[in-house]
């Protein structure tokens, strides 16, 4: 069937609007194409790159929530103070210890936190009343959001857990 016979048809029925559709159609196809090409031809020689080149160590491939690495990147992160309950000692004559907060262990401490975190939010949002029952990706991207509140909590609230389990494996 002809496409140009139809969109003739149908520029007919709606007085001259489907040929401007059609027009608005076309450009935005070229518009694309053009695109692509660009896209396509900005190569340069280096190849494709595969999935596992653009992964970070111990994360998943796709997985878009912001993480923990390059949280801490300053020197002062270094020989940083613990905070939160790590850092509230019973006996005053303890001397409260450093952290390496650009560590990899305390990233991995910072998860383990993390995750904790998330339980609780878990458990809180399962305490609010819904009107509706929720379809399966409404579930999905609102487990997605709650893991990202965790993640953002645990990168500012301070909570200590992560400063506790550092200085325990350390």
């Amino acid at each position: 069937m002809n496409v140009g016979l139809i969109n003739n048809s149908f520029s007919g029925i709606t007085n001259g609007n489907g040929a401007l559709q059609t027009a608005r159609t076309n450009s935005e196809n070229s518009k694309f194409a053009d695109i692509l090409k660009s896209l396509q031809s900005q190569d340069e020689g280096r190849g494709t790159v595969s999935s596992d080149q653009i992964a970070v160590d111990g994360r998943f491939t796709g997985d878009y929530t912001s993480g923990y690495a390059g949280t801490f990147t300053n020197e002062a992160d270094k020989t940083a103070r613990s905070q939160g309950a790590a850092s509230n000692q019973g006996n005053p004559n303890v001397k409260s210890k450093t952290i390496d907060k650009t560590s990899t262990l305390y990233e991995k401490a910072m998860e383990l936190e993390g995750f904790f975190v998330k339980q609780m939010l878990s458990s809180m949002r399962k305490t609010v009343i819904k009107s509706k029952e929720n379809d399966f990706a409404q579930d999905m991207y609102e487990d997605m959001l709650f893991e990202e509140y965790a993640t953002q909590m645990t990168k500012t609230a301070g909570f200590g857990l992560a400063d506790q389990i550092y200085l325990s494996l350390a």
